[in-house]
């Protein structure tokens, strides 16, 4: 199965290319839960710091300004330690 990617910091080029502006916006407050993506994923983080823990995999912390792609089928841990704000595109 695929992985998780993070690119740190992308240029807001490429993020005003790929339209992250016009992507629907998700926000969750200090929390952990479970999670499985159903279909690909791609997010843009706006503000938060959160630690996600894939199924048999190293943490991986995300914070804002992070550029993420999950893949389907992917199971994981989502550690929320600061509330959440974030640009999101599923498929």
């Amino acid at each position: 199965m695929d992985q998780m990617t993070v690119e740190h910091q992308p240029s807001a080029a490429k993020l005003d290319v790929l339209g992250v502006d016009d992507w629907p916006i998700w926000e969750k407050d200090i929390s952990t839960f479970p999670w499985t993506y159903d279909a690909p994923e791609t997010c843009y983080l706006l503000r938060g710091e959160v630690v996600v823990t894939p199924d048999g995999g190293a943490p991986v912390s995300l914070q804002r300004g992070d550029y993420v792609t999950f893949p389907a089928g992917m199971s994981c841990l989502w550690e929320i330690k600061q509330a959440v704000k974030k640009h999101y595109k599923l498929g």
